[in-house]
């Protein structure tokens, strides 16, 4: 296939995405070899929003009424609709104090062990808006991922969100100051890239899609599971209230 046509494959392949599980623990989750390819970030840093975008799904994944409410690892498959080859792995926002500290530690332990002991972890897309660059939440998650990052275990894609809202020279200079950040890291194992991303001008998403879709084809794996037809519109699917902590960050 003629390297032209690279984005355009792995748009379509991203297309396919739909709604698989939600999970409170890591022994939720599904069993096999399919490689996970985590969104994290700081609520408000356009998780959601990059999801939908990419996905080109206007709700695959929601954003709550309630920054910080999401307490769940929502799951995407992604792939021919029987048999996925990847899934999407939408993790809970960080930053707002407005959950109950009880709660919140326990799922910040949950998010914490899968990023750092889920085998089936392929690769973190770590958001972060591109007005403000890391936060000291953002450096924290950063430091704690680098050991996995740096031995090449897993890859990393940090995606400078909602580009559209700055100039030409504010957009270079926060592309800059996330590099010079991630030199740190650099190995001759480590996967590191830096993206600036627009959900809304779809800035970068081809880019992204196609670092997804590499990330797929190059995590080892066994032979494919197969999953249930998509529940996408079922009751099982995390509805988004007040009610629901099962909803994703806001944006």
């Amino acid at each position: 296939m003629p390297h032209s046509d690279a984005p355009a494959q792995a748009l379509a392949w991203a297309h396919t995405a739909r709604f698989f599980t939600t999970a409170s623990q890591l022994n939720q989750l599904p069993a096999g070899d399919l490689p996970e390819l985590a969104f994290v970030g700081r609520s408000n840093a356009g998780k959601s929003s990059s999801i939908n975008t990419l996905a080109q799904r206007r709700q695959l994944a929601f954003a709550s009424k309630t920054p910080g409410r999401t307490q769940h690892i929502n799951l995407f498959a992604i792939g021919p609709k029987d048999a996925p080859d990847a899934y999407l792995a939408d993790l809970p926002g960080y930053g707002y104090a407005t959950v109950e500290r009880g709660a919140k530690l326990r799922w910040q332990k949950v998010m914490a062990d899968y990023l750092e002991v889920r085998r089936n972890l392929a690769g973190v897309v770590l958001l972060v808006d591109s007005r403000h660059g890391f936060t000291a939440l953002d450096e924290r998650l950063l430091d704690f991922i680098t050991p996995r990052v740096s031995n090449g275990e897993i890859k990393l894609l940090v995606l400078l969100t909602k580009a559209d809202k700055l100039t030409k020279r504010e957009a270079q200079a926060s592309m800059q100051a996330a590099q010079n950040r991630l030199a740190s890291l650099a190995t001759d194992e480590a996967d590191i890239g830096v993206l600036l991303f627009s959900a809304t001008q779809r800035t970068g998403l081809e880019d992204l899609a196609e670092t997804l879709h590499a990330w797929m084809q190059a995590h080892p794996r066994l032979a494919p599971v197969t999953v249930p037809p998509d529940t996408s519109s079922s009751a099982e699917e995390p509805a988004c209230d007040d009610a629901s902590d099962a909803c994703g960050d806001g944006d």
